[in-house]
């Protein structure tokens, strides 16, 4: 596989990463850490954090992926389609690289090498170095938090005009952080590590964008460690509208060879 698309597969899961946003050509960039802190205790944060989620059913625009893995470093825009909790649809120009994904199917291929996958979660739990589905993903993409923060007890302080939140209860294999911006309560920033694997997932929401009166993220940064190698996806939202009605057209070309990931 040639360097140009050896980055196919991290590419195809990039665009299945960069999903769905709202954004139109009037938008107001909002700022994460504006706001004086309330006192707030967590069980006032949490609940403000869901009720402040995003309301819509499908999403259609254009996304800026800037991916590096430290050596090598590529650059695409690309069009996507999302039918909230069903479907996202993404595709580069003239569909060179197109990317599926549902709740049960994770699926792309590449015109230029001939190439295709199509599976489940595990390329994308191995590639992020945590467990995800469809929902995590979903969530990790609209500025929510990764798992849901009213099944279990956090413990909240102040850190950088954030709230910090961390589970009560510790995990030895599994540690996670959440910073949530004071304005609207939206994510900031999550930071998921396995310490015994030197693996971590930081994302973090640069700032977030008023759309229809609605807040949705304007450009995010996301950080891939495993040991000592670290790859980073930049993604910024453009031009997206909101509930149209729109298909999904993918069909893997026939001859293709299927990618077999160890």
């Amino acid at each position: 596989m040639t360097k140009n698309l050896q980055i196919a597969p991290k590419l195809g899961l990039a665009l299945i990463i960069a999903v769905f946003f709202v954004s139109c050509k009037s938008k107001k960039v909002i700022a994460s850490n504006t706001s004086t802190l309330k006192k707030l205790n967590t069980k006032t944060v949490v609940k403000n954090h869901y009720a402040n989620a995003l309301d819509f059913k499908t999403l259609r625009g254009r996304l800026k992926i800037d991916y590096t893995d430290g050596t090598d470093a590529q650059g695409y825009t690309v069009s996507f389609r999302m039918e909230k909790d069903k479907a996202i649809w993404i595709s580069a120009t003239l569909g060179v690289v197109k990317a599926y994904i549902t709740p049960t199917r994770v699926s792309f291929y590449n015109r230029l090498q001939n190439e295709y996958f199509d599976g489940d979660f595990t390329y994308l739990s191995n590639l992020l170095g945590t467990e995800l589905d469809y929902n995590k993903l979903q969530n990790l993409l609209l500025g929510q938090a990764l798992f849901d923060l009213r099944k279990e007890k956090y413990t909240t302080v102040e850190l950088n005009k954030q709230y910090q939140l961390a589970p009560k209860k510790a995990n030895e294999l599994f540690k996670t952080l959440l910073q949530i911006e004071p304005n609207n309560y939206k994510i900031a920033g999550m930071q998921l590590a396995q310490p015994d694997k030197n693996r971590l997932l930081d994302v973090q929401y640069k700032n977030y964008q008023l759309v229809d009166k609605k807040l949705v993220p304007n450009i995010i940064d996301i950080y891939v460690t495993d040991k000592n190698k670290t790859d980073s996806i930049a993604l910024t939202f453009k031009n997206i509208e909101l509930n149209k009605k729109f298909g999904f057209p993918y069909k893997i070309p026939n001859g293709f060879k299927e990618i077999v990931l160890k």
